[in-house]
C-alpha cells in the first residue's frame, strides 16, 4: 500500500468513525431521556426554526 492510498483510506475512515460515534451517542442519549423532555426539546426546535406545531 502506498502513502497516497493510505492517506485516502484515512480520509474515509476518520470521518466515518466520528459519524458512527455521534450516531451511537445520540441513540444512547435519546434512549435514556424521558419522553416528556425529548418532546419539549423537539417542540422548542420547531418553534425556533419557524415551523408552527399547533
Amino acid at each position: 500500500m502506498t502513502t497516497r492510498t493510505q492517506t485516502r483510506s484515512a480520509a474515509r475512515i476518520v470521518p466515518a468513525f466520528f459519524v458512527a460515534a455521534l450516531g451511537i451517542a445520540l441513540i444512547t442519549l435519546t434512549g435514556h431521556v424521558q419522553a416528556a423532555a425529548l418532546h419539549e426539546a423537539a417542540h422548542d426546535v420547531r418553534h425556533a426554526t419557524g415551523f408552527p406545531c399547533h
